[in-house]
């Protein structure tokens, strides 16, 4: 099975976009505050690539900066297309991806950038890719930076 390392930040102190912070404290407040949008629950393709969570540990305490690790599993014969990942921030589905590409570039190797620094508070991640079968995978995470 091919795998992709991802590496990939978000910057509050060292990756700015265009004069701004990739994800603020006030859009942070705001998405916190938010009430949940509705949405049918959708299941990822049979034999969609999966996406895997290496850093943070969600179990530990986390520190910023630290880094975001991710792992893409394809199912063969396909392979992961790297310009179809997407990054989607909170409960209003900010679409964060041109703000993390500012920075880094995705490839087939993955993505990196050295340290993710992010404001203290709750944050929720919606990660996808697609394979060259067309299936979309993802993977929602949620944690909290001390």
């Amino acid at each position: 099975m091919i795998q992709f390392f991802v590496l990939f930040a978000l910057g509050f102190h060292t990756a700015v976009f265009a004069g701004q912070f990739l994800i603020t404290p006030e859009e942070m407040k705001a998405s916190n505050a938010a009430k949940p949008p509705f949405a049918a629950k959708a299941a990822a393709p049979k034999d969609a690539p999966l996406i895997e969570l290496f850093a943070p540990k969600l179990t530990a305490k986390i520190i910023s900066p630290t880094p975001i690790e991710l792992k893409f599993q394809p199912m063969p014969p396909s392979m992961v297309k790297p310009d179809t990942f997407r990054v989607l921030y909170g409960a209003f589905e900010l679409d964060i991806t041109k703000r993390i590409l500012s920075v880094a570039k995705v490839t087939e190797s993955g993505v990196f950038i050295q340290e993710a620094s992010l404001p203290k508070g709750k944050h929720k991640l919606m990660m996808m890719i697609e394979d060259t079968s067309g299936r979309r995978g993802m993977k929602a995470i949620e944690f909290e930076v001390q």
